[in-house]
């Protein structure tokens, strides 16, 4: 007789259980794509719930921090500590928020009428605030001992009413605008350097958070001027058609730069290249106030006059979102918080509201199969983001009924405008009438 060779299959019963230590099986999966026909059927459906689903939860307005007693004028971060904002008002009156109790914990009166401006040092040890008193203040961060007066630990007196101040990321120097570009050294009273270039007010200056020597401003004469702290003159300006009223430089590339103007735009320029804008930002129906960019460089959020928020990518000429709610009026100024999950907005009737970052993100903790499935919908969406269907509930977002209207109407202004050219083109002269892109039609010069 022939003895038989038996084998025996053994398994590990470890390897078939879930992680969940139940009786539940898991079944052992063959990726052999031959087996699975309707792979990509079914993963279209999980795409388009996903996105369905993300709608049904963006829900991004978070709090509201109610305290002052007039429009807020200006936002500062904290650039060490993520729960400290402050802000300043119209009434002269700054306040420092937790945002983690959402709470006030200091009330200070900083000038006599607007607060045009708060700055945190570069360390986080103090900030300073300028106002329409013509005052450049510096105060303590900690909050005043019991008894102890609130006074700033330093007070300069300028010439001139200041528009805009900055602070230096690395050194003990800051700088501000209003009749010109004026560089401080906090140890001294007087600026050690000011730049001007024939302009009767400068409403924004800032410093380039990578290279840091390197400056930009937006001035009333439509004009936006580039400086480096160590040159005697400012380096280049660009004239555009309408005037820009605040910008903000990219914290990961450092040569490109964003500015909100009143033609309802936002730009985007590389320094090097100030002949064109990099790319043009619309869909604002009213002029842009403010706008700030997120930690990651990858997209900012701006502030408009049509009391809307949008969030736009970096090289979108859309924006991906938009924030809005019945109560909030004109947005004057914006930030995005330095862990990259919040908005912060201050408007005209005296609110600062926090919002998510991403509408639909769920905050706190996430168990790991909840970050799993997150991950997952989230590369389903990527993948059949071009998907008609799928883009049109991704883009579809509800907005209020004046600039519902006002966007269709902006719409038909651009449309009978282009169509007016095609036509004197068509009847002109051949070669006559240049075509004019969307990026060339704003910059009037650039002077060197």
């Amino acid at each position: 007789h022939y003895a038989m060779k038996v084998k025996v299959l053994s398994r590990n019963p470890d390897d078939y259980v879930r992680e969940t230590k139940l009786d539940i099986q898991r079944v052992p999966r063959n990726y052999d794509p031959s087996l699975h026909p309707f792979e990509v059927t079914r993963e279209y459906t999980r795409a388009l719930n996903a996105t369905k689903l993300e709608r049904v939860f963006a829900k991004p307005f978070l709090a509201s921090l109610d305290g002052h007693r007039d429009g807020v004028n200006c936002m500062a971060k904290h650039p060490k500590s993520l729960s400290t904002i402050l802000s300043g008002s119209c009434d002269g009156e700054l306040k420092l928020w937790n945002l983690t109790k959402r709470e006030c914990v200091r009330t200070l009166q900083a000038h006599e009428g607007f607060v045009r401006g708060v700055v945190v040092r570069f360390c986080g040890s103090s900030f300073f605030t300028i106002g329409d008193d013509k005052n450049i203040k510096q105060w303590k961060m900690e909050t005043p001992g019991y008894g102890e007066e609130e006074e700033p630990i330093n007070t300069i007196l300028g010439k001139s009413v200041f528009t805009s101040i900055d602070h230096h990321h690395k050194d003990a120097v800051f700088v501000t605008s209003g009749q010109q570009v004026d560089i401080w050294d906090e140890q001294r009273t007087s600026p050690i350097r000011s730049f001007s270039w024939g302009v009767d007010s400068i409403n924004c200056v800032r410093f380039n958070p990578v290279e840091t020597e390197l400056l930009a401003s937006c001035a009333s004469d439509r004009s936006i001027v580039l400086y480096d702290m160590r040159e005697a003159a400012p380096l280049k300006k660009v004239i555009m058609t309408m005037r820009s009223n605040t910008l903000c430089w990219n914290p990961m590339e450092a040569y490109h730069f964003t500015c909100c103007n009143e033609d309802y735009n936002l730009y985007t320029y590389d320094m090097r290249y100030l002949d064109k804008p990099y790319t043009v930002h619309m869909d604002h129906v009213s002029a842009v106030l403010d706008v700030d960019y997120s930690p990651t460089g990858q997209e900012f959020v701006s502030a408009s006059f049509d009391k809307s928020i949008r969030i736009f990518p970096k090289d979108g000429g859309h924006s991906r979102e938009v924030y809005h709610t019945k109560r909030m009026q004109h947005v004057i100024c914006i930030k995005w918080s330095s862990d990259n999950k919040y908005i912060l907005s201050g408007s005209d009737e005296m609110n600062i509201r926090l919002w998510k970052a991403n509408a639909a993100e769920k905050l706190g903790m996430l168990a790991p199969r909840e970050k799993a499935a997150v991950n997952y919908n989230q590369k389903l969406k990527e993948k059949f983001q071009h998907h008609p269907q799928i883009r049109r509930i991704a883009r579809h977002r509800h907005l209020p009924k004046a600039v519902y209207s006002q966007v269709k109407e902006i719409r038909i202004m651009k449309e009978a405008r282009s169509r007016k050219e095609r036509n004197v083109r068509k009847h002109a002269k051949p070669g006559s009438m240049p075509v004019v892109t969307e990026k060339e039609k704003h910059v009037v010069t650039v002077v060197k």
